[in-house]
């Protein structure tokens, strides 16, 4: 049996002079990267045009970025931004939402699609879901080496005890819940896509992988703690309102796609 685990992981990584390298940044570097090169796997594997992966990164950069700064920022803190808008360019600061990242995806997905593939929208997401499975638990990791977004107090022996936040009893360490449900998609998608060929089953793959990563966000979210202080009397939180939408789309994508001969 693991006895609680007393956390206290400086954030930065190493520095160089004025220069700091902190876990979170590098996560996210590792994310990207990673998930570009799986991209340039398969779309050599269909012989897709050599610049599409180079253009995808650049999109997906741009829309996850965006995306998930706006989305903190109209999520969890609207009022604040709305008086003092030019915080919301401290992004150093600070504050990025995964569903915002989410929705910047599939704005800029859609012109993605539709200056470079024209392949349909769906089917880029049935491959790059996998790149976001990827990016998505080392982003996750980056959050544990911040001490940050964990859940409450647990007597269960993987307790947390995350000293550099103050705390002093042991939580749930959420952050590597996350971690596992995004590689749990990763896996099943990957399996999905390179042993039973399930990308011609168009939203198959996708609407499974919507599933796995927002009814398991959904449900961890009991255990979470609120990130901000309007959650405390809201019966669902805001993380679990906004994974909904994303459970119901995987539902109707996977029976569209079983219908689908």
């Amino acid at each position: 049996m693991l006895s609680a685990v007393v956390w206290n992981v400086d954030p930065i990584l190493f520095k160089l002079g004025p220069v700091q390298v902190h876990w979170y940044g590098l996560m996210w570097a590792v994310g990207f990267l990673v998930g570009y090169y799986m991209l340039v796997r398969m779309f050599k594997h269909e012989k897709c045009p050599d610049d599409w992966a180079d253009k995808i990164f650049i999109y997906m950069a741009i829309g996850t970025i965006i995306g998930a700064r706006l989305g903190h920022c109209l999520f969890y803190g609207f009022g604040h931004y709305m008086a003092n808008p030019v915080e919301i360019l401290k992004i150093w600061e600070g504050g990025l939402s995964s569903h915002g990242g989410a929705i910047g995806i599939l704005i800029a997905m859609y012109f993605y699609n539709k200056h470079v593939t024209k392949k349909g929208y769906i089917w880029i997401f049935d491959r790059l879901v996998m790149a976001i499975g990827f990016c998505g638990a080392c982003i996750r990791f980056g959050n544990l080496m911040n001490s940050e977004i964990y859940g409450g107090p647990t007597d269960l022996p993987w307790g947390f005890i995350f000293v550099r936040d103050g705390q002093t009893v042991p939580c749930h360490p959420t952050q590597l819940y996350e971690v596992t449900y995004c590689l749990v998609a990763l896996a099943v998608a990957s399996y999905m896509y390179w042993v039973k060929g399930l990308q011609e089953k168009r939203g198959l793959i996708l609407g499974t992988f919507l599933i796995i990563v927002f009814l398991t966000r959904f449900l961890l979210e009991f255990i979470k703690n609120d990130q901000e202080a309007f959650e405390a009397d809201m019966a669902l939180n805001m993380g679990q309102i906004l994974s909904i939408p994303f459970v119901i789309w995987g539902v109707y994508l996977i029976i569209k796609a079983l219908r689908n001969k």
